[in-house]
């Protein structure tokens, strides 16, 4: 396409920086198979020989020496109109696979979307990037990681939009989740007139909190010197289930309101039981009821007191159900160790200690009280996304969607009801602008019971005002049954009607304030 061309492109403003590259790429026969994993919010969507004009612009700050890149995708021949920026997924802004997956939903649909890298050019290593010397943080980078240069991307991707289409995109969305969920909710926080909506969920707002306190269970067990078997982790989360199943009116292997659950694992120690994996009899320990409870309840302080929420019961806690659980261990024969989860001891190791050779093994109680107390106080101003006050967002007329599952297994789902809650001490009407779901059965921001209409919800809410209330979800419960269900906007929840009688029929459920 001919005005695929450098020329065609003005340099973009942007205030305190200068641009120091304008590049434009026209890319063709592009494909991929985009999952819901990559486009969060959305339903998976195969791209086929898709044409766009790929336009990098990169820019510095004045003294900085930061060279930041935001990369924008422009669709050839099915532009919509409309903007829909990318977020970012673990320590990675954007501009690697997780983003360029999203990106590729996008143009796919017709968007035009953007990216931005933060100055980071390796996202997937923190050891290359977090520290600036012996003892101390690259303040530049991790605050360009924590959002400051995130209005930046808005205003590189409009301006390119205009000088390609000749005319400025009608609407713009951002859309992401955990980290991108994170970057949508600073977006909303910071830059209120960015986006006119935003689709943000499992959101790290409280990433100084939530990721040293993956560590918990590690560190209980290094000071134990005990590690549970997955399978001991994997009974206790059974007898949850078993024990809370039925709470919702539902009998189907998925704890839908954790809320009223409860069980002590220590009355289970010394059961016998056959680990499925290895197909050999256990016992169960006292050490894995420790664990398990430590996990459900949440960081405590030496003292007893509450330094940050748990996880839900029903939670993989070991990893075996989802590749990932805070509480795992690799165990070879009869002999386990701790398996945390890289990002919860990168954190402690290079953003609050510093020290990329930390040995995070040797983390005694009152190591860890510091080092939760710390990691607030010395990264709260830079990296945290949880200012509740949302006046100018609401103002500015813009809407936001999140959702959440009630399995996470990273980040507390109790966060952000209570992120939730705060924001009707300074918006009273948070539900003319705002719409929280909690659903049962997920994990972090993927896998069973993934919401798919997320987004198609909130541009209708943009576009239309059509008000957003319950939402549909496909899950395969515990007896392999496909269940069609509603998820439903907080603080309202879903309720079965028993007359009705149909659990995998999304007629035969409701929402109502519990």
């Amino acid at each position: 396409m001919s005005n695929c061309n450098p020329s065609v492109f003005r340099p973009p403003t942007l205030e305190g920086a200068v641009v120091q590259s304008l590049s434009a790429q026209l890319v063709t026969n592009y494909s991929r198979q985009v999952t819901p994993v990559y486009y969060p919010n959305h339903d998976g969507i195969q791209v086929n020989n898709a044409s766009f004009c790929n336009v990098t612009v990169s820019y510095t700050h004045q003294d900085q020496n930061d060279p930041v890149s935001v990369e924008t995708w422009l669709p050839v021949d099915n532009w919509n109109g409309r903007l829909q920026a990318a977020g970012g997924s673990g320590l990675g802004p954007g501009r690697f696979d997780m983003s360029y997956g999203n990106m590729a939903g996008s143009i796919t649909e017709g968007y035009a979307t953007s990216s931005t890298d933060a100055g980071i050019t390796n996202p997937l290593d923190p050891y290359s990037w977090v520290l600036d010397g012996p003892g101390k943080i690259n303040e530049v980078l991790v605050r360009h990681w924590g959002g400051d240069v995130l209005n930046d991307m808005a205003i590189v991707a409009k301006s390119v939009i205009q000088d390609f289409y000749g005319m400025p995109a009608a609407y713009s969305y951002f859309n992401g989740c955990s980290q991108g969920g994170r970057q949508g909710f600073e977006l909303a926080q910071k830059h209120p007139t960015a986006f006119d909506g935003i689709a943000a969920s499992a959101p790290a707002i409280h990433w100084a909190q939530w990721a040293p306190a993956m560590f918990w269970p590690q560190m209980l067990m290094n000071v134990m010197g005990e590690y549970p078997h997955g399978c001991e982790l994997d009974l206790l989360t059974a007898l949850a289930i078993q024990e809370c199943d039925g709470h919702d009116g539902v009998v189907d292997g998925i704890i839908s309101n954790p809320e009223a659950c409860s069980l002590d694992p220590f009355q289970y120690v010394g059961t016998n039981f056959t680990c499925r994996f290895e197909g050999k009899s256990m016992e169960l320990s006292r050490a894995a009821a420790v664990i398990a409870n430590a996990t459900w309840s949440g960081p405590t302080d030496s003292d007893g007191n509450f330094i940050w929420y748990g996880l839900n019961y029903g939670t993989d806690l070991s990893s075996d159900a989802t590749g990932m659980g805070i509480a795992a261990t690799a165990c070879n024969n009869s002999e386990c160790r701790g398996n945390p989860i890289p990002l919860a001891y990168q954190w402690i190791q290079l953003f609050v200690e510093k020290n990329p050779n930390y040995d995070y093994n040797t983390i005694t109680r009152k190591d860890y009280d510091d080092i939760m107390r710390r990691s607030g106080a010395e990264l709260d101003s830079i990296v945290a996304s949880s200012n509740p006050d949302l006046t100018e967002f609401y103002q500015a007329g813009g809407k936001m969607m999140t959702y959440h599952g009630l399995y996470d297994q990273v980040i507390p789902i109790q966060a952000t009801r209570q992120y939730y809650d705060d924001i009707r001490e300074f918006v009273p009407e948070v539900q003319d602008f705002y719409r929280f779901y909690e659903v049962p059965g997920l994990a972090h921001c993927f896998g069973n019971g993934q919401p798919t209409t997320v987004f198609d919800a909130l541009r209708a809410w943009v576009e239309n005002g059509t008000v957003p209330s319950s939402l549909p979800s496909t899950l395969v419960d515990a007896y392999g049954r496909k269940s069609n269900r509603v998820i439903c906007p907080y603080p309202e929840s879903v309720v079965f009607l028993e007359d009705c009688g149909n659990s995998t029929d999304a007629a035969c459920f409701t929402c109502a304030t519990i």
